[in-house]
């Protein structure tokens, strides 16, 4: 408990910053290096078996082989749609989700209680946190993130808009606390966000918000 406790001193506190920065460079020579194609030839090839009509998941099965990393596939896949400038009904493509997950050996209701605690907030997310936990209010931090609360429902999820400076439009955010053993496996997936770059810096971003809360919840 004392150990935990200690993880989080203010000196120790990260802050929920996303950096817009992709894990790696999406273009033609990188991605022939990393998957033997290049995208303008990935497109091609999605373009023979109906990628358009496939949909995501099967297309990018169909991409998919045993020891390339996935990352390329739903990064291929999602370009793919955007050189055909296909689009949802706001105008916008449907872009990139990514998930951050996390095991915290405590049961929802205390893992929600604390993601609640303003306290506990403010360093989970660092930079002076806050937020309004009802329907129609908000989160932010002197980051620059900010968000409004959709939908929530006590110890089960949340659901809330997001953005972040460099972000290209608002992402929705959906959190889920769902009990395993008398454990919880809280997961955070974001959606809509429209460059790799938000999304990997986003994940990385939400991954170490977690282990920060994991802290806090265990105590």
């Amino acid at each position: 408990m004392i150990e935990g406790l200690l993880r989080l001193t203010p000196a120790t506190i990260r802050c929920m910053k996303v950096s817009n920065a992709s894990e790696h460079p999406v273009t033609d020579e990188s991605c022939r290096t990393a998957t033997g194609r290049a995208l303008s030839e990935w497109f091609a090839f999605l373009d023979s078996i109906g990628g358009l009509k496939k949909g995501r998941r099967a297309s990018m099965m169909e991409m998919w082989t045993p020891g390339t990393d996935s990352w390329w596939a739903t990064t291929i896949y999602v370009e793919y749609e955007a050189h055909h400038g296909v689009r949802k009904k706001d105008g916008l493509p449907e872009g990139y989700s990514i998930c951050a997950t996390k095991s915290i050996n405590a049961e929802p209701a205390k893992v929600f209680a604390t993601w609640a605690d303003p306290a506990s907030f403010a360093k989970m997310f660092g930079d002076n946190a806050r937020q309004e936990l009802r329907e129609g209010a908000g989160l932010s931090c002197d980051a620059g993130c900010k968000g409004t609360y959709t939908r929530i429902r006590e110890n089960k999820d949340l659901r809330f808009t997001w953005e972040h400076p460099g972000c290209t439009s608002p992402m929705l955010v959906d959190v889920t606390f769902q009990e395993n053993k008398g454990k919880t496996v809280i997961n955070v997936m974001t959606s809509r966000i429209q460059s790799r770059a938000e999304s990997d810096g986003l994940r990385i971003a939400w991954s170490d918000a977690l282990s920060r809360l994991k802290v806090l919840a265990e105590t």
